[in-house]
C-alpha cells in the first residue's frame, strides 16, 4: 500500500498576494496595513467586508492556536471561499495576504507555506541572538523559494495572547537591526517599542496615563534600516466602550487598557507599515454576545448572537482603517 503526499497549494491559487507590494505602497503613502487575527467564520467575514467597504488592503492573520482550532485543511477552503465572496461584492476585491502570526518553528512555517499562506512570521525573538538569526534564515530560505514573504522579530513583547506569553518586555536594540536584516534576508521586522499582547497591556492605576511608546527606538531603527518595513505587534487599543459593555453584562475585565489610538496613528505615518490587532476583535464579539444573552436570555440560535457580533466587528474594523491606520481608500 502506498500513500500519496498532500499536494502543496500556492497562495496564488487561492487569490492571495504576499506583503511585498502592500508594504511598498504603505511606506510610500504613510499608512499602515491592518493585520487582523481571526478564529472563525464570523470574524473572517467581518474583516474582509470591512476592508472591501473601506477599500483597504488587509492581512488576514492566523496564530498557531487558531490554526489548530479551525483545522488546517478547513482553513484552506475557508480562505478560498472568502476570496470568492469578496469578488462578488459590489465594491470589488482588495489585496489580501494570508499570514501566519507568531510561528514558532520551521516545521509550522513550512506547513503554512505549503497550505497557501502568502506570508509567515517566524518568532525566534526569545532565543539568543545568533539562534534567532539561524532559525529565521532557515525559514526565509525556504519561503523565498515560493515567493512567500517572511516577518522576523527582534525584542520581546510582554503579555499573553494564544500561545504567546512573556512576563517582561525587552525593547529592541537598534544596534542589532541592520545586522539581523542583512544576515536573515527577512522582508519585514517586528520590533518592541512598548506595545504588548492581550487586553491587559499596561499596569496603570486609575487616573494614570498609559506610558508612551518608545518612538526614539523606532526612529533609530528607521535610521539604521531606511525604507525597510517595520511591524508593531500587540497594538489593540482595548476599546473602553466594549470593556464597559462586557462588565455591564456580567463580565469581569478590570484595568484592561491598550495602546492609545493617537500613538498608533503616529506610528502608522512612519516606517511602521503593518499593525497587528487581535484583542479588539475578541472584545467586540464578547461584548455583543454578552449583551444579547443578557437582554434575550431565551435566545439559543447562534445566528441571533453571532450575527450582531459580526455587524459590530465590521463597524470597528472600518473605523480602525479610516481613523487609526490610514489604510482606507488606498485601493
Amino acid at each position: 500500500m502506498t500513500t500519496t503526499a498532500t499536494k502543496a497549494v500556492s497562495y496564488r491559487e487561492l487569490g492571495f498576494v504576499n506583503t511585498r507590494e502592500m508594504f511598498k505602497a504603505a511606506m510610500k503613502d504613510g499608512y499602515a496595513v491592518p493585520a487582523y487575527n481571526f478564529n472563525n467564520m464570523e470574524q473572517l467575514q467581518a474583516i474582509l467586508t470591512a476592508c472591501v467597504r473601506s477599500r483597504s488592503p488587509v492581512i488576514l492573520q492566523l496564530s498557531k492556536g487558531a490554526r489548530d482550532y479551525a483545522n488546517a485543511t478547513l482553513l484552506r477552503w475557508m480562505a478560498m471561499g472568502a476570496m470568492e465572496m469578496i469578488k462578488q461584492m459590489k465594491e470589488g476585491p482588495v489585496p489580501v495576504a494570508l499570514h501566519l502570526d507568531h510561528g514558532d518553528s520551521f516545521e509550522l512555517c513550512k506547513s503554512c507555506i505549503e497550505n497557501g499562506f502568502s506570508s509567515v512570521m517566524i518568532d525566534a525573538s526569545h532565543l539568543p541572538y545568533e539562534e534567532n538569526i539561524k532559525l529565521t534564515k532557515q525559514v526565509v530560505d525556504y519561503a523565498h523559494r515560493y515567493d512567500v514573504t517572511v516577518e522576523g522579530e527582534l525584542g520581546v513583547l510582554a503579555g499573553i495572547e494564544d500561545e504567546v506569553s512573556h512576563e517582561h518586555s525587552n525593547y529592541t536594540d537598534p544596534a542589532q537591526v541592520e545586522d539581523f536584516v542583512k544576515r536573515t534576508g527577512v522582508d519585514s521586522l517586528a520590533i518592541s517599542i512598548g506595545t504588548s499582547h492581550g487586553a491587559y497591556k499596561f499596569k496603570v492605576k486609575p487616573g494614570e496615563s498609559v506610558p508612551p511608546l518608545r518612538f526614539d527606538i523606532l526612529a533609530e531603527c528607521e535610521r539604521r534600516i531606511p525604507g525597510f518595513p517595520i511591524v508593531l505587534h500587540g497594538a489593540s487599543s482595548v476599546l473602553t466602550g466594549y470593556i464597559d459593555m462586557i462588565n455591564k453584562y456580567g463580565g469581569r475585565m478590570e484595568n484592561a487598557v491598550g495602546v492609545p489610538a493617537e500613538q498608533l496613528r503616529k506610528a502608522a505615518k512612519s516606517a511602521v507599515c503593518k499593525i497587528n490587532i487581535d484583542s479588539d476583535g475578541r472584545l467586540v464579539m464578547t461584548a455583543v454576545i454578552r449583551k444579547v444573552f443578557a437582554e434575550k436570555p431565551a435566545e439559543f440560535d447562534p445566528r441571533k448572537y453571532l450575527g450582531p457580533a459580526r455587524e459590530e466587528l465590521i463597524k470597528m474594523y472600518m473605523d480602525k482603517n479610516q481613523t487609526v491606520l490610514g489604510s482606507a481608500g488606498r485601493v
